[in-house]
């Protein structure tokens, strides 16, 4: 084991068992750590690299270094969906109690700072290919920013895209002022008597742009998760898409496949 990730595996034992505790600053890099571990500075920066790309240390420059305090965790797996859909019929209160962040998070309602922005737009190669529709076909964009009201960064980075010629059969559709729609958009679509038959999603990772970095609060070598979700109905017609970028620190893929038995 090189020195560095002696250094590295030795600070993170000390923050997982609490020696070091979140919030707390680390000793400086020079003199202390470089005299603790008889090592350079170089070293001593390379192993804390390490503790940073984990997410268990952040760098704040002219301050130091500190042991990251862990944001809510979204645990995000297949299962949401049929939990979706099985809820998208449900009375409107009971709707109303809960959604798939809730869900996902273990929040509650009260806990989440929401928002919705609704625009008009029109289907790009991209989209048309998914939605099997010409290039410029009117599609309703909705962009969702979902927060814990304890913390300054949503837990995701979301676009959806709608066929505005089937939402328009319901005008509630088209305002923003509607959301959070109780149900979400399972319950959204069963409005204009459509039903989902599955959802594909493809999920792949990628460094984030400075942009995505400072609106998700992600700090240096974490990458971000970009999921695009595709929604079909129970006639094979793509209904809904969805570009959701989530932050790796923070995120949990979990899928789990029911497998035939013999």
């Amino acid at each position: 084991m090189a020195k560095y990730e002696r250094i590295a595996d030795d600070l993170r034992i000390k923050i997982r068992k609490g020696e070091l505790r979140p919030g707390e600053q680390l000793p400086a890099e020079t003199p202390d750590l470089t005299t603790q571990y008889k090592v350079s500075l170089p070293t001593v920066r390379q192993a804390l690299r390490v503790l940073v790309a984990e997410g268990l240390v952040e760098k704040e420059h002219g301050r130091g270094n500190f042991v990251r305090r862990q944001r809510r965790t979204v645990m995000r797996s297949n299962d949401r969906h049929q939990w979706e859909k099985d809820r998208a019929r449900l009375p409107h209160d009971t709707r109303k109690e809960t959604g798939a962040t809730e869900h996902d998070t273990g929040l509650t309602v009260s806990d989440l700072v929401f928002s919705a922005e609704y625009r008009k737009t029109e289907a790009n190669e991209d989209l048309a290919a998914v939605f099997e529709v010409p290039v410029g076909t009117p599609l309703l964009e909705r962009i969702y920013r979902t927060r814990y009201r304890e913390e300054d960064a949503p837990f995701n980075l979301a676009h959806s895209y709608l066929r505005y010629d089937l939402v328009a059969a319901n005008p509630e559709l088209l305002e923003a002022d509607n959301e959070p729609w109780p149900g979400g958009t399972q319950s959204q679509l069963h409005s204009i008597g459509i039903e989902l038959d599955r959802i594909v999603e493809h999920v792949t990772a990628r460094p984030p742009t400075a942009e995505e970095a400072e609106e998700l609060g992600i700090k240096e070598g974490v990458a971000v998760l970009v999921l695009r979700k595709t929604c079909l109905d129970t006639d094979g017609r793509a209904v809904e898409v969805s570009d959701v970028r989530l932050p790796g620190d923070r995120t949990q893929m979990v899928f789990t496949t029911p497998l035939d038995r013999w």
